[in-house]
């Protein structure tokens, strides 16, 4: 089938890159609050949040003083919602999710009641996975996990209903069924791009999240007690981190809007598939491994430092002068995420053979802030956040790099659909930031006659 190529792409590419540059000097003569910061790196306040508190620094007298990094779900320290879960030897996604949603921790009854529910609501719709994820199956998981989401609507006997009643029973369900989405969406892609076997087990009810995203993303649907434990605190870590981040601010302004639950989680998909955001987990281990590949003694911390060196001044890896994983738009000293995943990820590492390479991110962590400091002549205060260790957990899950994201994605749900509540309750407004027209040279209109 010859291609109708009816225009130069590549000449009006180039013609569409010169009529939308912007000189920089205005966004200095304006004052414009470029990616929605201060100039001294802080975010521009748009609302108010009562589900996630994300705290790395304080302001004396207006300067930035690092601390170390503390995150609440709900009022409620990270850190000790994860040690009770842990000390009790239980999984604490579901508790997390009931957490988010209704603002207060489960009594026990409370709890099971709950855990029913969303195992109750795991399994698709009838003809769902045929008609809607095997058909037309995508490469990228996250395109399909989107498309899965905006064919829930053709599902819903009540899609458009914004009653708190309604888009809670719609949230409940997504999240319930994001696992099953994602795993069908991956063994599709397997199949039909990748001429693999097709596996499609179901659901199973009795199982936590974790539990059953191993079991259906496995050929054998085994998996051992440990990995289902990493897995359910990654997700546990992942589930919210307030109403700045991209995604969940992309959840207020598309709720803003008055348009459906579908619409609103979609388009906050389509945020976190971004490099810049979601899929940070995957650079982070295409640069570990391309370290590793490239550091002969990993043992020896000069050598690592020379190489990690090269990379930050763009001579190495992909000349981007970044060490993915290191540095937070908010957090300091440290992300408590990261803490707490990095202890966890010790014990599997030991089950598994991977204390070297843990290791080998130990020193690249410790090693990069003053490499950083000395080669970008910078003072910023850097540390690994939670992506830096999140891609080397699921390596070691040996959950493949295209459910990175995705796995992302199902642990943020709750946190979206929590945000959503919150700005249908408190937005009232639809979020219409101001652009300013800068153009000053007036076009005439030349009938197409005349023009050349």
């Amino acid at each position: 089938m010859k291609e109708d190529k009816w225009i130069d792409l590549n000449k009006y590419s180039d013609l569409v890159e010169k009529n939308n540059q912007i000189d920089p000097v205005y966004y200095t003569r304006y004052e414009v609050k470029r990616g929605l910061r201060n100039n001294d790196g802080t975010g521009v306040l748009v609302g108010l949040t009562q589900i996630g508190d994300v705290h790395g620094y304080i302001v004396d007298e207006k300067e930035r003083v690092p601390v170390e990094g503390r995150l609440r779900y709900r009022g409620i320290e990270l850190k000790d919602l994860v040690a009770g879960m842990q000390s009790e030897k239980r999984f604490g996604f579901e508790e997390t999710v009931y957490l988010l949603l209704f603002g207060q921790l489960p009594n026990k009854g409370e709890l099971e009641s709950f855990k029913k529910l969303l195992g109750e609501k795991r399994t698709l719709p009838p003809g769902f996975t045929e008609d809607m994820i095997l058909t037309a199956p995508s490469a990228n998981i996250m395109n399909k996990l989107a498309r899965s989401v905006l064919a829930s609507y053709s599902y819903d006997k009540n899609p458009e209903d914004n009653s708190i009643e309604n888009v809670l029973r719609q949230s409940i369900e997504l999240i319930a069924r994001f696992p099953t989405f994602v795993a069908y969406g991956y063994q599709a892609a397997q199949h039909y791009h990748e001429n693999k076997t097709l596996y499609i087990h179901a659901p199973d009810p009795e199982l936590s999240t974790a539990e059953n995203i191993l079991r259906l993303i496995r050929p054998d649907a085994s998996y051992t007690d440990l990995e289902a434990e990493l897995l359910d605190l990654s997700l546990v870590l992942h589930a919210e981190h307030g109403g700045g981040n991209n995604s969940a601010f992309s959840i207020h302004v598309v709720s803003s809007s008055d348009t459906d639950t579908y619409s609103t989680v979609a388009a906050a998909v389509g945020s976190l598939k971004g490099t810049k955001h979601g899929g940070a987990a995957l650079k982070v281990r295409q640069m570990m491994d391309n370290i590793k590949q490239n550091v002969k003694e990993w043992e020896d911390e000069e050598e690592v430092a020379a190489y990690i060196e090269q990379i930050l001044r763009k001579e190495a890896f992909d000349q981007k002068g970044l060490i993915y994983g290191m540095g937070h738009a908010v957090y300091t000293l440290s992300d408590p995420r990261a803490v707490l995943l990095k202890g966890k990820a010790k014990d599997l590492a030991k089950e598994k053979g991977y204390i070297r390479e843990l290791e080998l991110y130990d020193k690249v962590e410790r090693l990069t802030p003053s490499i950083f400091r000395r080669v970008k002549n910078s003072d910023k205060v850097i540390s690994a956040n939670v992506d830096f260790y999140s891609g080397f957990v699921y390596h070691m899950l040996d959950i493949p790099v295209d459910l990175f994201t995705p796995i992302f994605a199902v642990a943020r749900i709750p946190g979206w659909t929590s945000h959503r509540i919150e700005e249908i309750i408190n937005g009232r407004r639809i979020l219409r930031p101001a652009y300013k027209h800068i153009r000053k040279d007036a076009m005439t209109y030349v009938p197409i006659k005349d023009r050349k």
